[in-house]
């Protein structure tokens, strides 16, 4: 009686969506009696969603052996498939592409036609995907669709839609290919698919959506993640991607203590798995910390990120430039930006790489790379990509002394970064416009869009870009630079002050030794050989 009755009670939240009370009723029951296949698969269903992944696979091992001994061969297939896919998510590829092997030879040998068959044409367009051949990858899992609309099987239906729009993605058919992200998502909020297969659809579309820059889709889809995994409070895997989906959409949105808050849970919570979201997790914690200049939290989090899978660039070149080690910077962004060949990955470095050939002097090589970056973002036609590449592309202009035309390019990048609520992003374009404005001889312009800037970084936390443009504010442009570029006007500034370089290096937070390269171009510039002198000089030609 008392097994009848916890199977009664495992069974009844498994319904309920209660996975953890499933896996606990379950559990028990399989402890006090033989469970069926049905319940044997609750059961390791139940271990999956909630993050027991190493217990999952050991039952759904069993779940394939009692199919087998039933003779049930499409069952045993579905079984065998699934494992194979937690083994692969994993890491463990050799162990899950046995598992996948063996449920490809039951259907081979199986007579009749089933939708089992098109299950395992999903992993077979995943690979494709991987190697780059959209047109293969679509072609197999648009059988795999067919397939499932013959056996009105829902979940093979929408793996096999979800994975067209992605094969279309990447063969720049943009607007296809989310037509039929969108038509997936259907089937995920009208509750007609297993929990497993909507969390995937839900992850896979909203990351689908973040790659091409399509924020507002992304940003949709992620709140109907949001509510989704919220009803299942229990759920490991989805709710970890949820957390830092969500974080990402918080970022860009300005509210930095909430996105502080969401990727902090999702690093706690992501480890019991180690999902893939787990690497994410911490690199987006990372980022959060470099922006606010905490950065030795910043380098532990890069570090963890790592640790986890996830490439730490091109945040941590971007931090050893905000430290003022810009050799670092310079030769970890080489590196990257070498090995990273595909168009829409090289997007998320480029500007990075950008800035840093900026801040090493590398002007024709920032100008070649901030062409690229425009050229993707046409391609695209994402409005934040464009935004960021216009920026790209000012900043080189303002570098190259035409701050007329670096105006223009700025301009448009803020009005597009407002569109999209990019409150930091659109903090950091109105410096460059203030810079831009000040170069053209316009100081109230340049004053007022220093103002506005500071004030969103105030409210931000920004440390390292509200000191910056504090920097701004206190001095106006003189009307001789004497050959002194801003940064070096800025060091003349702090230095006719009396500051060491070491006090310098603190309030501009570069290194000492950038500020001591930056004094010896300003003695050579000056043509003075002390620092008194150059002070001298300074006041007496109005430069601070």
């Amino acid at each position: 009686m008392a097994s009848d009755n916890t199977l009664k009670q495992g069974r009844q939240a498994f319904r309920q969506q209660a996975w953890a009370d499933a896996y606990t009723f379950l559990s028990a029951a399989d402890e006090e009696t033989v469970l069926d296949a049905d319940d044997l698969e609750s059961l390791a269903k139940a271990a999956y969603l909630i993050g027991k992944e190493s217990k999952c696979t050991k039952i759904w091992a069993r779940v394939h052996q009692k199919f087998l001994e039933q003779n049930n061969t499409e069952r045993a297939a579905c079984s065998a498939f699934w494992l194979g896919m937690v083994l692969f998510n994993r890491g463990e590829h050799a162990q899950g592409s046995g598992w996948i092997a063996r449920a490809k030879r039951l259907i081979k040998d199986y007579k009749q036609k089933c939708a089992e068959q098109g299950l395992l044409l999903i992993p077979r367009g995943l690979q494709q995907l991987r190697q780059g051949d959209g047109e293969a990858a679509y072609n197999l899992f648009n059988q795999a669709a067919k397939i499932g609309t013959r056996f009105k099987n829902k979940d093979l239906q929408t793996l096999g839609r979800l994975g067209c729009g992605q094969a279309l993605i990447q063969q720049k058919r943009i607007e296809e290919g989310t037509t039929l992200l969108d038509e997936a998502m259907v089937g995920v909020v009208s509750d007609e698919l297993s929990p497993i297969v909507a969390g995937i659809v839900y992850c896979a579309i909203i990351e689908t959506c973040q790659k091409i820059y399509d924020l507002q889709r992304a940003q949709e889809w992620t709140d109907a993640l949001s509510r989704w995994c919220d009803a299942q409070p229990d759920l490991i895997p989805y709710r970890g991607q949820c957390l830092v989906r969500r974080a990402e959409i918080l970022q860009l949105r300005g509210r930095w203590p909430d996105a502080m808050e969401e990727v902090q849970r999702a690093c706690e919570l992501t480890q019991t798995s180690s999902p893939p979201a787990t690497g994410e997790a911490f690199y987006r914690q990372a980022e959060l910390y470099r922006l606010q200049g905490h950065y030795s939290k910043a380098e532990k989090a890069y570090r963890q990120s790592s640790k986890w899978g996830r490439s730490p660039q091109p945040g941590l070149a971007l931090l050893r430039l905000a430290q003022g080690d810009i050799d670092s910077a310079k030769t970890a962004i080489q590196h990257v930006e070498d090995e990273i060949q595909e168009r829409m990955p090289r997007s998320r470095i480029l500007p990075a790489y950008v800035e840093i050939m900026l801040a090493s002097q590398e002007l024709q090589t920032a100008k070649a790379k901030a062409s690229e970056l425009s050229d993707i973002a046409t391609e695209l036609g994402a409005p934040y990509l464009k935004a960021i590449a216009a920026r790209s592309q000012g900043s080189v202009l303002l570098a190259n002394s035409k701050p007329g035309t670096a105006l223009k390019k700025m301009r448009q990048s803020w009005s597009l970064l407002k569109q999209v609520e990019a409150s930091y992003e659109s903090a950091r374009t109105q410096v460059l416009i203030g810079l831009a404005c000040r170069n053209l001889g316009d100081e109230d312009t340049a004053t007022m869009e220093f103002h506005a800037a500071r004030e969103i970084f105030e409210q931000l936390g920004a440390t390292p870009d509200l000191s910056n443009v504090n920097s701004l504010i206190k001095k106006k442009r003189p009307e001789n630079t004497h050959g002194l570029t801003p940064r070096e006007l800025e060091v003349l500034c702090i230095l006719a002050t009396g500051k060491t370089n070491k006090d310098i290096a603190k309030e501009l937070y570069i290194s000492e030794r950038t500020v001591d390269r930056h004094v010896s171009n300003i003695l050579g510039k000056l043509n003075v050989e002390t620092r008194a002198a150059a002070t001298a000089y300074a006041y007496e030609h109005n430069m601070v």
